[in-house]
């Protein structure tokens, strides 16, 4: 019997099946074997790309070896004749200023000549004259003085003799707060002598405002003694205080005093530089102690007597000194200084310090007073005043005249304005400012509209003065109430005080976004999109410009130009400050890079201004403290630069070079652009894409404005600070 159908149709697709898997296999064999040498080509490709990368990548350093003392000579040649210009324009320019003071005969003193300053001093305090009108213009020239001073202090070096007549300079400038306090006191007396006279025929009180363009002095006087009265309103500078039952019935008055100048946080500063030199000097002296003693011990293992070492008598001698450093820490932290009342017997802006400085200014001592859980002092690192001081104060009232049988008489008193204390124990002033126990008298209230000259980016700070420790403290006012739209602050004290606005110093920092564009030869555009506003600032020659800000609080410091220090100053206590320190640090959190490397940046950057614009850069924080990476192009306009234009590049202490990436890419790399060279300094770099016209203009730039550009750069950091 044959095979079934059946069982001829199974080996028939049996042996298709395996010819199938057969020729499946076959053709992955094939597969791989391409997929193999594909990968074998791919690869020798590689090796080759590879190869020819790392030959022109040594072509090009091996070209920038060659090359690199030229260009490091040029730029060094470049900034030093620029340092050289810029030094012989400010060696005459500070000679011609004191020849036109010379020739002037205006009676201003010369602040860098002592024997002028003290002369007027003298002269000044023996002046007899209280009208408030000419107190006022001697004050002014007073004020032009100690900024001329400071202004001199700030610039002395670091030799002995420079930290001689830097210290001779403090001094006297306590000198001369202290007398502008001691005039105003004497003016203000003089007007509350005649609060009778000047009574106001609605309120029977008397009460005037003065103001010039440092102060405003409201002066209220309580003729009336009405129980009934609880607030005090000076309408024409929106001022306002609040008194208790107590003092509406008292023969008081009350002065509150707003000085645009801030004579008491140099003080504060003062006393808080001493504290860190004496916590560092106690850190150092502990540190010695404790590596000494370590020797002891480590020598007496060394001996054998590891066992008794403790009990040796170098030992304890070692411990016992620790000891005796950290309690002579605090017996020094102890001794604070005193307040002294100054000539007409207040507490005033600084009075403390009067009698001191009339007798010898050079035995004043600021010993550093240590915060403790109880008080909250400012640290004037982290915080600034904004908009002057405000001193709050109440005094006996002075004898008033009286008329008899024809005859003006008044009883003559030569002990000058006196404080009226309140509340009356001190003891309880002290308790409640630290708030161990609740006051028993009734608070006092300000409310008061901010200075229109300021800006206060963030809800002010009230700070109140101490004047036993010289410092701004955070713990004396309460139930602070702040209106932003109506720009008003309400707050209360338990004593009457001398009071500031404080604000954080870094708020604006760090910066989102910059860009320094030219808009012509010797003339800029710095843009710096900070934390809480935008600043606009036009550079042309050696000065600079708040540029298109229509906000009235600045209309003091917008189109006007200034000398970069000025304007710094006047940018800051407006309450914008986009400028940092050495101690910035501290309190903004920052892209560290080598501060050498970054200096140099600015150095060369300052250099190029007229002709390349130049901007910040998303991927500066990702190449590491060594390298900055920020936008360049050559832009010969004044208009904005287009967005294509720009390029990114990667600036170190040894090369600079144009990266391929752009600033929208998606991945960070540092693969060097197509057509580019490595260079040893940025102005090389930006030189090879420079046109002849745009080099022309680079050389053509004047001294006084890279000066400028550069300081400004300095000041604000902005590759570290954004």
């Amino acid at each position: 019997m044959g095979p079934k159908k059946g069982q001829k149709k199974g080996k028939a697709n049996k042996a298709e099946k395996a010819k199938v898997l057969k020729e499946e296999q076959k053709r992955r064999e094939e597969e791989e074997e391409e997929f193999r040498l594909q990968r074998e080509q791919e690869e020798r490709e590689r090796l080759e790309r590879e190869k020819k990368r790392q030959e022109k990548q040594e072509w090009l350093e091996q070209k920038d070896r060659e090359r690199r003392g030229e260009e490091l000579s040029e730029l060094s040649q470049t900034l030093e004749d620029n340092y050289f210009a810029v030094t012989k324009w400010q060696a005459e320019t500070k000679e011609k200023e004191k020849w036109e003071r010379y020739m002037s005969c205006d009676g201003s003193p010369n602040p860098s000549i002592p024997q002028e300053v003290n002369a007027f001093i003298n002269l000044w305090r023996e002046d007899p004259e209280i009208q408030i009108s000419p107190v006022l213009k001697d004050i002014a020239q007073a004020l032009r003085l100690i900024e001329e001073l400071e202004c001199v202090s700030n610039n002395r070096g670091d030799s002995e003799q420079d930290e001689k007549d830097a210290q001779q300079e403090k001094e006297t400038l306590l000198s001369l707060r202290n007398l502008v306090n001691s005039k105003l006191n004497l003016a203000s007396e003089e007007i509350l002598k005649w609060s009778s006279t000047n009574a106001d025929m609605e309120t029977g009180n008397m009460q005037k405002i003065i103001q010039d363009n440092n102060i405003t002095l409201c002066l209220w006087a309580n003729l009336s003694k009405n129980a009934r009265l609880k607030e005090v309103r000076f309408e024409e500078v929106d001022l306002g205080f609040e008194l208790p039952k107590q003092l509406a019935v008292s023969d008081i008055a009350v002065r509150v005093l707003h000085t645009r100048y801030d004579h008491l946080s140099p003080l504060s500063r003062e006393v808080q530089r001493k504290q860190s030199a004496a916590l560092v000097e106690e850190a150092s002296t502990v540190a010695e102690l404790e590596q000494a003693e370590q020797g002891e011990e480590e020598e007496g293992m060394e001996n054998g007597e590891a066992d008794v070492q403790l009990d040796k008598p170098s030992s304890r001698k070692s411990s016992v000194s620790l000891a005796s450093v950290k309690e002579r820490r605090k017996s020094t932290a102890s001794q604070e200084p005193t307040a002294e009342e100054g000539e007409n017997g207040t507490e005033g802006p600084p009075d403390e310090l009067a009698a001191a400085v009339e007798e010898d200014p050079a035995s004043i001592s600021l010993e550093p007073v240590p915060s403790t859980p109880e008080v909250d002092f400012v640290d004037l690192q982290q915080y600034m005043s904004v908009g002057g001081v405000f001193y709050f104060e109440a005094f006996h009232m002075p004898p008033q005249s009286h008329v008899i049988k024809g005859w003006e008489m008044r009883k003559i008193l030569d002990a000058g304005l006196q404080a009226f204390p309140y509340p009356t124990d001190q003891a309880q002033i002290q308790s409640s400012i630290t708030k161990k126990e609740e006051p028993s008298s009734s608070p006092v209230g300000i409310t008061m509209t901010l200075p229109h000259s300021v800006i206060f980016l963030e809800d002010p700070i009230v700070a109140c003065w101490d004047p036993t420790a010289l410092q701004w403290r955070r713990d004396g006012a309460y139930e602070t109430t702040y209106d932003v739209s109506a720009r008003t602050i309400s707050f209360k004290m338990d004593s009457f005080c001398t009071f500031a606005l404080l604000q954080d110093s870094y708020a604006n920092v760090p910066f989102q976004s910059w860009e320094l564009r030219p808009l012509g030869k010797n003339s800029a555009l710095l843009t710096i999109n900070a934390g809480l506003t935008e600043v606009r600032i036009t550079i042309k020659d050696s000065k600079c410009m708040l540029t298109s800000d229509q906000r009235s609080e600045l209309s003091h410091v917008s189109g006007k130009w200034m000398s970069v220090s000025s304007f710094q100053e006047a940018l800051t206590s407006s309450g914008i400050n986009i400028f940092v320190n050495e101690h910035s640090s501290k309190y903004v959190s920052i892209t560290a890079k080598d501060p050498l490397t970054e200096q140099a940046v600015y150095e060369q950057m300052a250099l190029m201004a007229s002709t390349v614009a130049f901007s910040w850069s998303r991927w500066n924080s990702h190449c590491g403290q060594e390298h900055m990476i920020l936008q360049a192009c050559q832009h010969m306009e004044a208009e904005p630069v287009p967005e294509e234009a720009w390029s990114l590049f990667l600036l170190g202490a040894q090369r600079s070079q144009c990266l391929e990436m752009k600033e929208w890419s998606e991945s960070f790399s540092l693969e060097l652009a197509d057509d580019s060279e490595f260079h040893s300094t940025f102005l090389h770099m930006l030189k090879d894409s420079m046109t002849l016209a745009g080099w022309r203009r680079v050389q053509e730039t004047h001294h006084l404005f890279i000066d400028c550009v550069h300081s400004l750069l300095c000041a604000t950091r902005v590759l570290t600070y954004s």
